[in-house]
């Protein structure tokens, strides 16, 4: 299980179930309508702030647990669950439709209003009562449940995106194919045949001179052609074979030396440095952050020029991170906030993922672009 952090939404329901309890205990030393039974409305209380804590890793579980507060309350004599329990059961039920699929997160609605109804005609209370507690639970569980299909549509775009960006790269790969045997074929078929024609040519005007030393520039001019007739074979075999080859490996950030090594050979002295290992990366999160350290090369080679640059990618506990840093008193690869498209593509990458990219100069003047894919993020 992936540890939690801030930005996680599972700390909703654990920061949500103290805050239940705690106003569980307010209210009944707060107000006087629960005087006479403050230890009873508070142990229903504190059960739907422990239901909820559990909600977190067990959604459904965590969600009958905290239901059960309404017969619990019964059971102990307490005459309402108060506002607070009433707001945690709200929470609990919209985070079960958030978290779970619709039957499942269906099964935690119907019993939290099945508990409430059932406990609302056992205390003879009006039947107002039976229909509010029920009532309210349903918007809350509606609104999770849409959380969930937004976050569904968000992820299919990712895959659609994703998929896009890997047909754009095969619909290239076959252009760039067809270009190189296009261009085999006119050498081929016109220069080395013209060549060929020039050299017998050359053959039959030597054949015809007296002169030993014209003969011999003839002869040199022959075999000259000869070569060049081999040359430009050799020549349209190249350009066959890597038309006919395999098609062009997917973004990922095991490719990164590769690509390190090819804007090093453009010209751009930059080191890279790996931590970790890239194990447990989603192909559609893994293909993104590929992207985004292309782009960042990409931009340093267009506006900052071969600069000392380092790349560093580290794997950690639930999350990747990269980043890609100018040295000193480089011109930046583009100012945040002043409209490059670059920049504006990397932020939509790693926004898929629920990340953060931060782009900006460096307290000793140079320029960094800094990038952290959560792991298990992506709406699902």
């Amino acid at each position: 299980m992936t540890p939690l952090r801030w930005r996680d939404p599972r700390v909703v329901p654990l920061v949500l179930g103290p805050v239940v309890g705690l106003l569980a205990i307010a209210e009944v030393g707060l107000d006087d309508a629960f005087a006479a039974h403050r230890a009873a409305v508070l142990v229903p209380g504190l059960l739907l702030g422990a239901g909820i804590v559990l909600a977190a890793r067990l959604p459904l579980a965590g969600a009958l647990i905290a239901a059960a507060c309404f017969p619990l309350g019964l059971l102990v004599g307490a005459p309402d669950i108060g506002g607070a329990g009433l707001i945690g059961l709200i929470g609990v039920t919209a985070w079960s439709g958030w978290r779970l699929p619709p039957r499942r997160s269906g099964i935690a609605l119907a019993a939290a209003m099945a508990a409430g109804v059932a406990t609302s005609l056992l205390a003879g209370q009006s039947a107002w009562e039976a229909i509010f507690q029920p009532a309210i639970l349903l918007p809350g569980w509606a609104l999770g449940l849409q959380s969930r299909i937004n976050g569904e549509r968000a992820a299919e775009l990712t895959r659609l995106a994703a998929a896009l960006d890997a047909e754009r790269e095969r619909n290239a790969h076959a252009a760039v194919a067809s270009e190189r045997t296009r261009i085999a074929r006119e050498v081929h078929d016109a220069v080395a045949h013209s060549v060929s024609v020039m050299t017998l040519q050359l053959g039959g005007l030597r054949r015809m001179l007296d002169d030993p030393e014209h003969r011999e520039i003839v002869h040199n001019l022959e075999r000259l052609g000869r070569q060049s007739v081999e040359e430009m074979r050799g020549l349209v075999g190249i350009l066959r074979e890597r038309a006919a080859g395999t098609p062009a490996p997917e973004p990922s950030l095991g490719r990164a030396a590769d690509l390190v090594g090819e804007v090093r050979a453009a010209g751009l002295p930059v080191e890279l440095e790996v931590a970790g290992e890239r194990s447990g990366v989603p192909r559609l999160l893994d293909a993104s952050a590929y992207r985004v350290l292309q782009e960042a090369l990409t931009n340093v080679l267009r506006h900052s020029g071969p600069v000392p640059t380092r790349v560093r990618i580290a794997y950690g506990t639930g999350q990747v991170s990269l980043s890609v840093v100018n040295d000193p008193g480089t011109a930046p690869a583009e100012e945040p906030g002043h409209g490059g498209h670059g920049l504006v593509g990397m932020r939509e990458r790693v926004s898929l993922f629920r990340g953060s990219l931060r782009a900006g100069p460096e307290p000793d003047g140079g320029f960094a672009v800094r990038a952290t894919f959560p792991l298990g993020q992506v709406a699902s």
